[in-house]
């Protein structure tokens, strides 16, 4: 504990410098190439040579015997903002902000210091397998894990995610289906032409009959229209438009009523109209997990946190999804306080990241 205690306090200001540096590169979903370069060169510097950068841009590095089972901790280097979002760090009231530092940027720094801890004490009857990995947000589709999950998933015994917040532990998988449901039509003027369809008016009866869909009332169940576009000018009827669509659970059967729902609405509608459904993201829920193996987990997990408040325990959609959808323990847990997250507000607390990282370094340890 001693030592935990003196590496955590001779890598603050570490910290503080990686989180300031990697908080300014931008690292849009599927466009990571910078800050991915960043964390390996890192990691190099840092006498963890076998690090490598693979197809989709997940920073992948191995502490340990890699010929035994492995336990995978991950923090994700995108975040929701393109590229042309301005990135500045800037302090206020013992605040540092930046759109993106908290989700998951300050993670990522606190992954590479949990990776440099392990290093100088490999554990010897497992491997751990740090990864600072890409496509986590929003049409990502977690590109990043699934690939991660190709390639490691059969040695995989358990799996850590770094996200959110310090007072939570998301245990619980949240599922979800993502669409793009377009319509065309023949469209014309407003005048000469009134009576033909309209597809802005196609769309909005399409969304008002999803809206009427019976949630199921087992677990959660949730839907959203995220954004609608569509027309041109105000004298034109509209010949194209669409709307973002996406429904959520922590229930596997609720999903699959959600998207057969889905499809009798679309039937409706295609009897009449040019209708064309994309695919845009899917998420699974949890099958197979021991429930002991990930009840092991959590305890390990809230046994880091000794001293603090135990964490609220809820449902998420995260990383973990994909390991727990093929019955690995999994969860996500977060390191420091903070707020705005997904805004240009975004912020963390400054003065709660030493005691996250201790947080991560007691959890890494307690692998050693």
């Amino acid at each position: 504990m001693r030592y935990i205690q003196e590496f955590v306090a001779a890598h603050q200001d570490e910290l503080l410098q990686l989180i300031h540096e990697l908080a300014v590169i931008p690292a849009p979903s599927h466009h990571e190439e910078a800050r991915a370069a960043f964390c390996l060169e890192w990691l190099h510097k840092n006498g963890l040579q076998n690090a490598y950068i693979d197809q989709v841009n997940n920073v992948i590095c191995t502490v340990g015997d890699p010929s035994k089972p492995c336990v995978l901790l991950m923090a994700h280097t995108d975040i929701v903002f393109d590229a042309d979002t301005p990135l500045q760090v800037t302090e206020e009231d013992g605040k540092l902000y930046c759109p993106g530092i908290g989700d998951d940027t300050a993670h990522v720094a606190m992954l590479l210091l949990c990776a440099k801890y392990a290093a100088a004490n490999p554990p010897k009857e497992l491997c751990l397998l740090f990864c600072a990995n890409s496509c986590e947000e929003g049409q990502g589709n977690l590109a990043g894990c699934r690939a991660l999950m190709e390639r490691y998933g059969k040695s995989l015994r358990e799996v850590i995610s770094f996200d959110s917040y310090l007072e939570t532990i998301n245990d619980t998988a949240v599922g979800s289906s993502r669409y793009r449901i377009a319509v065309d039509t023949e469209g014309g003027h407003s005048f000469r032409h009134f009576g033909n369809a309209n597809a802005i008016a196609v769309i909005a009866e399409i969304i008002c009959a999803l809206q009427k869909i019976q949630i199921p009332k087992e677990d959660i169940t949730t839907f959203n229209f995220g954004r609608i576009e569509g027309g041109t000018t105000v004298n034109s009827i509209a010949q194209h438009s669409e709307v973002l669509y996406e429904f959520r659970s922590n229930n596997a059967e609720n999903l699959a009523y959600m998207k057969a729902e889905l499809a009798k609405v679309l039937a409706s509608f295609e009897k009449h109209y040019r209708i064309t459904v994309t695919p845009i993201g899917e998420r699974p829920c949890a099958v197979g997990v021991d429930p002991a193996a990930q009840q092991a987990l959590i305890v390990r997990a809230e046994s880091a946190f000794e001293g603090l408040p135990t964490p609220r325990r809820y449902p998420a959609s995260t990383d973990c999804n994909l390991p727990l959808s093929m019955g690995i323990p999994a969860i996500c847990i977060g390191l420091f306080s903070g707020g705005g997250a997904h805004s240009t507000e975004e912020y963390i607390v400054k003065d709660t990241l030493p005691i996250g990282l201790s947080v991560a370094i007691r959890l890494v340890d307690s692998y050693l």
